[in-house]
């Protein structure tokens, strides 16, 4: 495939780098320490054409591709760990499904607010019993007369203490597992939704919070797609929000792997820099040849959702590569850095707290071997 960006993907690109160097940057360690959503902010990434990036133009979106848009993300991670998962998941897990699969009626009642960041969206899948086993879905969202009557509990949403709209997936009849798992647009102002904040080691400020629903009363209107098609549109939202984490994770990563290199060039030790100590070179030269495997496959996953491929085993391979390697980074440069690096509130102290979860959501590294060894064996994922 052919690595070259073409004068448009640059454009938006240095678009997100000068968004997250202007706008992001400053309040970075700010959103950390509050952990507070920061509603304000994503107002301002709407307005740099940052929500909706892969959304046609005609539909009021960016109209950019998959490289371009992992690329704008990994730009904003290098200032934001937080904000760069903030915009996945309005980006991946629901514009572009809604877009997909709504209806007319749905995409226009959504999609303005969503891409002009007066609406934020969240993506509730996740269940105590349904976490890496995600098809174990223990909500149900049970007929009633002209609609439907939703109840369960999902358990760490992204964005789900700010957001205005939830794709909740649930079961509608009594079929087992995937076959029965039905995906909705929830408006989280409804009777019956309630919240419950979550705290968490990094990713401050993400508005992670359990979504609770008590007979919450939807229409038919409410249903995204047919009975039954949750687990797949589920499955496709995730393989692109995976492409989208792993640009996340190497913007963390090559900053962690910076601020190494800025210590090492600077600290004396023994007469000397410590960069000049072969010991520190080799862990610097290892931590540079790790994220740049990650980057080509970050490209091939992204290159091949832009070609309309799910690029499932792609992604899953980008979000594995990426996420491990970035955490090595960040974990060689606190080494590096000790103690200037331990000390709370230095920017690797956030950086090492920030990447571990990216191992964890929107699929664990253990389930992401699974998806490359199923699809290595030919089994259905």
């Amino acid at each position: 495939m052919d690595f070259s960006l073409t004068a448009e993907q640059d454009a938006f690109i240095e678009r997100a780098r000068t968004f997250g160097r202007e706008h992001v940057g400053p309040v970075a360690a700010a959103i950390d320490e509050d952990a507070r959503f920061p509603r304000a902010l994503v107002s301002e990434a709407a307005s740099a054409g940052l929500l909706g990036m892969t959304l046609d133009r005609a539909r009021g979106g960016a109209g950019v591709d998959y490289v371009a848009y992992a690329l704008a993300i990994e730009a904003i991670a290098r200032w934001s760990a937080t904000v760069a998962v903030i915009l996945t998941v309005t980006n991946s897990l629901v514009v572009e499904p809604l877009a997909a699969e709504g209806t007319d009626e749905q995409r226009e009642r959504w999609l303005p607010p969503l891409v002009n960041g007066r609406a934020v969206g969240a993506f509730a899948l996740s269940e105590d019993q349904a976490g890496s086993d995600a098809a174990n879905q223990r909500s149900t969202a049970r007929p009633d007369g002209a609609g439907y009557l939703l109840s369960g509990r999902k358990v760490w949403v992204a964005n789900g203490d700010a957001a205005d709209v939830a794709l909740v997936f649930a079961r509608v009849d009594g079929e087992p597992r995937e076959q029965a798992i039905t995906a909705f647009l929830v408006p989280l102002a409804e009777p019956g939704v309630s919240r419950h904040p979550l705290d968490s080691l990094g990713v401050r400020g993400l508005g992670c919070a359990d979504l609770e629903f008590s007979d919450v009363r939807l229409g038919e209107d409410a249903r995204l797609g047919a009975v039954g098609a949750g687990w797949r549109i589920a499955l496709d939202a995730l393989a692109g929000g995976r492409v989208a984490i792993a640009a996340q994770a190497l913007g963390v990563g090559h900053t962690a792997l910076d601020e190494a290199l800025a210590y090492a060039r600077e600290r004396q030790a023994f007469g000397q820099r410590i960069g000049d100590f072969q010991a520190i070179q080799f862990q610097l030269a290892d931590l540079a040849a790790d994220l740049e495997a990650a980057r080509m496959l970050m490209w091939y996953a992204a290159d091949a959702r832009s070609r309309g491929d799910t690029a499932a085993m792609p992604a899953a391979m980008a979000k594995l590569q990426a996420s491990e390697a970035a955490h090595r980074a960040a974990d060689r440069a606190m080494q590096i850095l000790a103690s200037a690096g331990y000390q709370r509130g230095s920017r690797i102290e956030r950086l090492f707290r920030d990447i571990r979860a990216a191992e964890i959501y929107q699929g664990t590294s253990e389930m992401q071997r699974l998806v490359i060894a199923r699809h290595l064996i030919g089994h259905e994922v």
